[in-house]
């Protein structure tokens, strides 16, 4: 019974990376339309009234181009980058040395039966994309448009979650370019978005400390985000760490290395 479960998920976890795989060009149109009707509808109730024509100034449609753009421009870049079919050199130096494990070269590799995108890997893989939708819509949700009339504190808040959303949601759809794409350096860049993910949410919350009116409800609420970001990046690297460095799965299709036990 056990056996047949686990041949199901994996089955599905196959088709899933397939689907993404085939169905790429089509996923990324859906973002863009889906993401331009949610920031369409976030234009639509600015924190303060426009003036003039909104939809062509930074108070208005620029920033949410780049919401919506950011993430597709770095997954176009990654795949530009790391064409599909190409065997990338590994690097001169691991850092993952937990294990004892033996080298295989690149061909042996894609012959045995661990190497790919399958298995819990795809659930990794997806939660990488998913991490863009759900950036997003936490900053929709949280941060009004500026409208034209925006105080100055309100203009700083808006300027660093912006600036959060659009390199974090870059940074993880470039990780997800060079996973579909099985490139060695995968595993230390996702463990370096973290990092940066990470700091990205402290500096946002000292900045915030230093900015002076802000009000202490819109103060109370930043602070829940942030640190609910910091969480759900802590819970991810926990899951998540210990499987980029022990897998048989990851270290065979990543570092081109088996189990010497």
């Amino acid at each position: 019974m056990v056996r047949v479960v686990k041949d199901h998920l994996y089955r599905k976890s196959v088709a899933v990376v397939l689907s993404m795989q085939v169905n790429l060009q089509r996923i990324v149109a859906i973002w863009i339309l889906a993401a331009a009707f949610a920031c369409g509808l976030r234009l639509a109730f600015p924190a303060t009234p426009y003036m003039g024509t909104p939809f062509v100034s930074g108070a208005g449609l620029l920033p949410y181009l780049l919401v919506v753009g950011a993430p597709v421009g770095a997954l176009l870049l990654g795949l530009r980058l790391f064409p599909a079919g190409r065997v990338h050199a590994q690097p001169a130096f691991r850092l993952a040395q937990v294990g004892r494990w033996r080298k295989v070269d690149c061909l042996e590799a894609r012959d045995m039966s661990q190497f790919g995108l399958y298995g819990v890997m795809a659930s990794l893989l997806v939660g990488i994309a998913l991490n863009v939708p759900v950036r997003t819509l936490e900053f929709l949700g949280s941060i009004p448009a500026l409208g034209s009339f925006a105080p100055g504190w309100f203009v700083s808040l808006y300027s660093v979650m912006l600036a959060d959303v659009v390199i974090l949601s870059s940074l993880y759809m470039f990780a997800f370019a060079m996973a579909l794409r099985l490139v060695p350096l995968f595993p230390r860049f996702l463990v370096m978005v973290w990092g940066v993910d990470l700091l990205a949410q402290l500096g946002i919350a000292k900045l915030a400390a230093g900015i002076d009116d802000v009000p202490h409800v819109v103060d109370a609420a930043l602070l829940d985000m942030l640190t609910g970001n910091v969480k759900k990046v802590l819970i991810s690297a926990a899951i998540w760490l210990p499987y980029l460095l022990l897998s048989d799965r990851v270290n065979l299709t990543f570092r081109h290395r088996v189990s010497a036990r």
